[in-house]
């Protein structure tokens, strides 16, 4: 069972739009409603995957109740967590070229009191849990070492931590050695502080995340493929696409698959990368299900090209 952690979940406006002109009336062609936060989109994957998982959230006001509402329709177990501010409720605008234009809002405001019960309810819930599963960036009220503690008190009580976030945060949380963490280039970049323009950067700065303290790196490099760095060795993998349809959660269908695989090993990188490919051949942020799945289409090497140029280098 994969428990998830989304310290500042959103309700997902999507509007489909031929057009977007400031200033004018637009008249949307079609819209979706989706629970949204990146460790929310982990457990979708996971239930589509036909796996148990439970969503940890923080939930306040009518958008707090319908993203509730709404995981409970794709089978998700909610422990929801009581807060007093509003649960935030994020824009996106789908052009018809394929522009996605996002208009995020800042969440509510963590009182002390619901930060512990955040906290309590991970442990809880952790005694069960084969992984857990922190995803995303922290809500106001809550300081980069959040991470850190919830790392802390989920390994006290036996859970395995996968991490995904960025900045101080992450450079915070591994002092207490999460299991695996799963940056993208440009997270990796901004974690050791320079820019990454080949494979073999990528793998450099993904060492140096193990040697901070991260058990294992599982590293998104979006169109050139996916990187597996662990105490057992380094590995490469990669799937073709036929055409990226949106991106919108592909590293969290990544996430999911690589946990659902066991989370360690080349076998759990090729369930990533298979799901990752999978995701960004969906509209929106659709999770994959199993009949969307490829992974004969999937390579896995421990041959890993260092020279090759990242198609889309981190600054």
């Amino acid at each position: 069972m994969i428990v998830t952690v989304t310290p500042n979940p959103s309700l997902d406006r999507t509007y489909e739009v031929p057009a977007l002109d400031r200033g004018e009336v637009v008249r949307a062609t079609g819209e979706r409603m989706d629970p949204g936060g990146k460790g929310v989109n982990v457990s979708r994957a996971v239930a589509a995957a036909g796996r148990r998982t439970v969503a940890v959230l923080p939930l306040g006001g009518a958008p707090g109740a319908l993203v509730a509402e709404l995981l409970a329709a794709q089978g998700i177990e909610v422990a929801a967590v009581p807060v007093a501010g509003t649960t935030r409720s994020n824009i996106a605008l789908a052009e018809a070229d394929g522009v996605l234009t996002k208009i995020n809002a800042p969440g509510p405001r963590l009182a002390p009191e619901e930060r512990e019960l955040l906290l309590r309810t991970v442990r809880e819930r952790a005694r069960a849990a084969d992984w857990i599963a922190c995803c995303g960036s922290l809500p106001r009220g809550l300081a980069p070492s959040w991470y850190a503690d919830l790392v802390a008190r989920a390994h006290a009580a036996g859970a395995r931590i996968a991490l995904d976030t960025s900045g101080p945060a992450l450079l915070a949380a591994l002092r207490e050695r999460p299991d695996v963490v799963k940056p993208n280039a440009e997270e990796l970049a901004e974690a050791v502080g320079r820019p990454l323009a080949t494979v073999g950067d990528a793998v450099k700065a993904a060492e140096e995340l193990r040697a901070l303290g991260a058990g294992a790196v599982l590293a998104s490099l979006g169109a050139d493929g996916q990187l597996l760095v662990d105490g057992a060795g380094l590995w490469y993998g990669g799937a073709p696409v036929a055409a990226v349809r949106s991106n919108v959660g592909a590293g969290d269908a990544s996430l999911a698959g690589f946990l659902i695989a066991g989370g360690a090993g080349p076998d759990a990188l090729a369930s990533a990368v298979a799901h990752g490919a999978a995701a960004v051949q969906l509209p929106g942020s659709l999770m994959p299900t199993p009949p969307d799945l490829s992974p004969a289409t999937v390579t896995v090497t421990s041959d890993v090209p260092l020279d090759r140029p990242l198609s889309e280098p981190a600054p």
